[in-house]
């Protein structure tokens, strides 16, 4: 059995904070609530907070990359750009652009669906165990220049 990809397996060491969660638990499976509606779930992005971040940091990016999925190149959940320093708490359901839940000039990138959005878990049957990282990014700019169609 293969190894899980690790988009942060290459990367160099930075200091790391904590990032917690209401609603999701490492280690454990995921509730209902973040699976995908056609899988029998809602589709809801989890609550996410975070602290002890880098006093530089000038803003967040957020994503959820679930590397076990058969694609051979893993599947990306969601992907959030440009959220402000000042923010250290995204509610249950920001990923729904319908809620207006994310900070003013945040840019959420199309999915792996090519949908602006939170999109939940959905693996096809089998034995295989999903994991599904959520990584907070301390950034040192306060604007990143993204294409929000990329």
């Amino acid at each position: 059995m293969r190894e899980p990809l690790n988009p942060y397996a290459n990367m160099r060491q930075v200091p790391g904070f904590e990032v917690t969660s209401t609603d999701i638990q490492d280690g454990e499976p995921l509730p209902a609530e973040q699976f995908a509606t056609y899988a029998g779930g809602l589709g809801r992005s989890p609550q996410l907070s975070w602290s002890g971040f880098p006093a530089e940091t000038q803003s967040f990016a957020v994503t959820c990359f679930d590397p076990d999925a058969p694609t051979g190149s893993g599947f990306w959940h969601w992907a959030v750009a440009n959220l402000p320093a000042s923010v250290t708490l995204l509610p249950a359901n920001a990923g729904d652009p319908g809620t207006g839940l994310l900070p003013e000039g945040a840019i959420t990138m199309p999915n792996e669906m090519r949908e602006p959005s939170f999109t939940g878990a959905g693996p096809p049957e089998g034995p295989r165990v999903h994991h599904y990282r959520k990584s907070v990014e301390a950034r040192k700019r306060a604007h990143t220049r993204v294409d929000p169609h990329a």
